[in-house]
């Protein structure tokens, strides 16, 4: 097949040797299987910023570090400079949290490198050596289902332990080889500890991941799994070794999710529009 043209520098590199073909192509990225010498491994392809429909991203950058202090004023400015580097950060955000999961135990993707927005990463396979499918592809009994979710909490945890969680995790990204379930796509990954909005995305995908499971075996649902290992997370009890119930008291308190993306947005599209109105007028004063 024609090479991507975002591929190609990593053929002259050395890195690829060819492109077979295309494997996916999803809200923030296009995938591709490629040969690696002998091995089969995954491109990832970052879209730009403008074509790329992952909704409220800058939700996600929330607490996010930035070693340089130049970038992270560029950053705040929202400069051309700033916005570039805030693309940087999304697209190597997911090859620093892959490094760390799989150090932590966690069943991610192994990431070999990333250039230029290209990730590099192991190719998931199944029992017969075929492109694993996604979990929502695939039928399981009520007890594959339970212990299916029962591994998928531990995964969760172990992610959370080192101060991750994934932000947008349901059945279509986590892939099922022969071993078992194994988490994929995290560029949107948050920091646990430093992100306002860590907690309910917690709950949202722990709720999301609970509710397929919950379609083979109706007694997992409408527990609260994700409200139960955050609180645990907050006391500083957590441990991978936990067996969780979900059967907490929702506080009265609750906060309203949807409510908050709302406001979240709004407050964002604001910002952003003053941020336009002082370029425009600083173009003008510049011009007179």
């Amino acid at each position: 097949m024609k090479t991507p043209i975002r591929i190609q520098p990593l053929i002259d590199s050395g890195l690829v040797d060819e492109v077979v073909r295309p494997l996916m192509s999803g809200k923030e990225a296009d995938v591709f299987v490629v040969r690696c010498g002998e091995e089969l491994r995954c491109a990832k392809v970052y879209k730009d910023a403008l074509k790329r429909s992952f909704k409220k991203a800058v939700l996600y950058r929330e607490g996010r570090k930035v070693r340089n202090s130049r970038r992270g004023r560029a950053m705040e400015r929202n400069s051309k400079y700033g916005r570039a580097q805030q693309e940087d950060s999304w697209q190597t955000a997911e090859v620093d949290a892959l490094r760390r999961l799989v150090d932590a135990g966690v069943r991610v993707p192994k990431a070999y490198s990333c250039f230029d927005g290209v990730l590099l990463m192991e190719l998931i396979t199944d029992a017969q050596g075929d492109v694993a499918p996604r979990l929502g592809d695939v039928s399981m009994s009520a007890e594959e289902a339970i212990a299916g979710h029962r591994e998928m909490l531990q995964n969760i945890v172990r992610m959370l332990l080192v101060g991750i969680v994934h932000g947008d995790l349901s059945e279509f990204n986590v892939l099922m080889d022969q071993h078992g379930p194994m988490i994929i796509d995290l560029p949107q990954a948050v920091d646990a500890a430093a992100n306002n909005q860590a907690g309910w995305m917690l709950v949202r995908d722990v709720n999301a991941i609970t509710s397929y499971y919950g379609s083979y075996a109706a007694e997992l649902l409408g527990r609260k799994y994700g409200e139960e290992i955050w609180a645990h997370y907050e006391a500083g009890s957590l441990q991978p070794e936990l067996e969780f119930t979900g059967l907490i008291e929702e506080p009265a308190d609750a906060p309203d999710v949807d409510g908050v993306l709302d406001e979240i947005e709004a407050v964002s599209a604001e910002e952003q529009e003053r941020l336009q109105r002082l370029r425009e007028f600083e173009a003008d004063q510049s011009s007179s």
